[in-house]
């Protein structure tokens, strides 16, 4: 493993979440003539166990925590930024103009000798991603699933070899300043997402546009023409280009998979498994046994009669969208809403007032201006009789929204959590939204029941 470049020097992690404690331990084993910093804006005391613990074990390791956490960049010759510290503080601006900055994307991307397939896109990159993944694996390939969903890569560098495989699902955040591409890169779509963290939607597109931008001709990027954006950075890829959605495959078998979208992230592990010499019985077998993803378009199960689907990572009216077509005419009740990122939302009301939906579930602060813009594009639209036939339900929390659930959806119909929307103003995140909606709905089925039967 070649860390030249970190030989003797001065390394500050800034962030210490799970990459950020990751990184550490990379840094103690690996760069043993570096000084080591870390920084956060949590205070110490809130810091987690596991920071707490290797720094008893190092005390020549420097903390910087708290409100003047950024001051300490100035001592550093190098920063190790995690993704989700924003780019557009006037400290980390500066740091990324001297040079300073890296990430551990970066670091990986630079030590790995093996095969980097990435994969990135605004929504279902979690899913291609672990679809990808379990065919390799099926077909006894030596394959990682790492970064935005798995363990944090740069833990997996000490099993890193030739013959290894590293299937990376890349966010936008992690791919920003990144100088090396995938040799195998995947571009799903691109949709107005993370417009707190960017200056604007172009910045976004950049950042996810790095996926490609390094790549040379002995690369592949395998992209959707459909998408204006996504197809814009295709024609400038030095890289062979595959048009997913134009691919000639065609799954044959049985899966749990629900949606069009789902099945093209499922011809995308099919053509990276190709592209890898894995024959299609292998390919469709994998996908026949693999089974949908948490908080993604999970049916959670059918309470008092009412089939209830989990889809809580959808945080843009494009998935929510998706979900709605998906199920059908089935779905009577959706839930929505949640923390402003000054997202349109003109796409999700033409979908519901398409729709057989009756009753809509809203959260703040979305919920509000999802509502106002239904009733707008029904009056656009001559649509009055339709908006006649919606019921906006306005709650705080999701205990109420699923006791509005049960109230307001019949025996046989569909209710779908479908957010549009991020869930920072409520929840801790969209795991967190999710898990709240499970147990709630469990809890209070169990309630209702008992009611019943007394």
């Amino acid at each position: 493993m070649n860390l030249n470049r970190l030989a003797g020097k001065k390394i500050l992690i800034l962030g210490l979440g799970r990459e950020g404690t990751a990184s550490l331990r990379f840094f103690l084993d690996n760069c043993p003539g570096c000084e080591i910093g870390l920084a956060d804006a949590t205070p110490y005391d809130l810091i987690g166990p596991e920071i707490k613990e290797i720094v008893e074990k190092h005390p020549e390791i420097k903390i910087f925590c708290g409100s003047h956490y950024l001051a300490s960049m100035d001592e550093y010759d190098i920063v190790v930024k995690s993704p989700g510290i924003p780019i557009h503080i006037p400290e980390i601006e500066q740091a990324f103009n001297q040079g300073k900055i890296t990430s551990q994307t970066e670091i990986f991307f630079e030590q790995a000798q093996g095969m980097l397939v990435g994969i990135t896109g605004t929504k279902g990159k979690s899913t291609t991603s672990s679809i990808t993944y379990s065919i390799l694996k099926a077909a006894g390939r030596k394959v990682f699933l790492v970064g935005n969903i798995g363990t944090p890569m740069i833990s997996y560098l000490e099993e890193d070899g030739k013959d290894s495989i590293f299937v990376c699902e890349l966010s936008a955040h992690q791919l920003y300043d990144l100088k090396r591409s995938p040799h195998i890169a995947v571009l799903l779509n691109l949709y107005q997402e993370h417009l707190d963290y960017y200056k604007d939607f172009g910045e976004y597109i950049r950042s996810k546009a790095n996926i490609a931008i390094h790549q040379t001709k002995d690369d592949y990027l395998i992209y959707n023409s459909g998408d204006e954006e996504v197809s814009l950075i295709a024609k400038e890829s030095a890289a062979r280009t595959i048009a997913f959605n134009e691919y000639d495959w065609k799954f044959g078998g049985n899966t749990d998979l629900i949606g069009d979208f789902n099945l093209e992230n499922a011809r995308i592990g099919a053509i990276i498994g190709r592209l890898l010499g894995v024959d299609d019985a292998t390919i469709n077998q994998a996908i026949s046994n693999f089974k949908p993803l948490e908080n993604r378009l999970e049916l959670v199960g059918n309470f008092n009669g009412i089939d209830c689907y989990n889809d809580s990572l959808s945080t843009i009216q494009e998935s929510a969208v998706a979900a709605i077509t998906s199920l059908g005419e089935r779905v009577q009740t959706l839930i929505a809403g949640g923390f402003e990122r000054n997202q349109p939302f003109e796409k999700l009301a033409d979908a519901i007032l398409k729709s057989n939906i009756k009753t809509l579930v809203l959260f703040p602060t979305t919920g509000k201006r999802i509502w106002e813009e239904i009733r707008s594009r029904a009056r656009e639209s001559g649509q009055g009789a339709r908006l006649g036939n919606l019921r906006p339900y306005f709650v705080d929390n999701m205990e109420d929204a699923v006791r509005t659930v049960f109230a307001n959806t019949e025996s046989g119909r569909i209710c779908l959590l479908s957010a549009a929307s991020a869930s920072y103003n409520m929840f801790k995140d969209y795991a967190d939204r999710g898990n709240q909606y499970k147990t709630c709905l469990t809890r209070l089925a169990s309630v209702i029941n008992d009611q019943r039967s007394s």
